[in-house]
This record gives C-alpha cells, structure tokens and sequence, in this order.
C-alpha cells in the first residue's frame, strides 16, 4: 500500500514540477532551467547522503551493465522533453501523453524482461487497460 501512494506522490510532484520548470524557462532559457534543475537535484541527494547514510560513491564503478549508469543523461531530456511538452500542450495534456507512454513502454519493458527485469507473460487485459486510457486521452482532449 506504501508503494501506491509514493506513486501517487510521485505523480504529483511530476505534473508541479513539469509547470514550475516550464516557467523557468521563461526566463532564463531551457537548457538553464535544466540544468538548474540537474544541480539541485545533486544538492538535495547530497544533503540526504550526508544525513541519512553514507552509502559507498565508489560503488558507482561496480555497476554493470555500465549502460545503466545512463539514467542522470536521461533524466537531463526528460526534463527538457517535459518542459517543451508542457509549454506546448499545457500541463494536462502533456502529463496524459507522459503517463500513457510510460505506461506503454513499462509494459514493453516487462513484457519483453527488458533491462534486467523479470519477465512477464502477454495479459488481453492489460493491453485493454492500455487501450481504454488511450481512448481517454481522446476523450479528454475532444472539444
């Protein structure tokens, strides 16, 4: 049940942040807002490794596949494609897109055991469930 609502949590705090980025951006420029955005991101995870534990930062070089040590690059575009994104569409809109694509590619991922991830077997229902949140982007977008 705590996993259901850090996810709640955590889909909030993407729909705020994608809107206070985008009007950074307003003023200081996209790739300032990014980074900006990069930099505190380092401050505050540094604050909690200072306080919460001192986990080993040499431990970085023992990951393998070293492909997975490319998540802070994505994360840099996914701040600018959710910035663009939001500034195009609005903030719900953007955040309906977001979410049906993480959704899809999730499954993908799980489905195929992508990534190191268990394997799961093709659900009809899942797919269904994939299906009636796209047809309600349609529906949410229909003027």
């Amino acid at each position: 049940m705590a996993g259901f609502f850090i996810a709640l949590i955590s889909g909030a705090l993407m729909s705020i942040q994608g809107v206070f980025n985008t009007q950074v951006t307003k003023t200081t420029g996209v790739w300032v807002s990014n980074g900006w955005v990069q930099i505190t991101a380092f401050a505050v995870c540094l604050a909690a490794w200072l306080f919460t534990g001192r986990d080993s930062v040499s431990a970085i070089a023992k990951v393998e596949p070293k492909y997975m040590l490319l998540g802070g690059a994505i994360g840099a575009v996914i701040t600018w494609t959710v910035i663009k994104s939001v500034a195009a569409l609005g903030p719900a809109k953007s955040a309906l897109l977001i979410v049906i694509a993480q959704l899809a590619v999730s499954y993908l991922i799980q489905l195929f055991g992508m990534f190191g991830m268990d394997r799961e077997p093709f659900s009809w229902r899942k797919l269904g469930g994939l299906l009636v949140a796209v047809i309600g982007i349609a529906v949410f977008q229909w003027e």
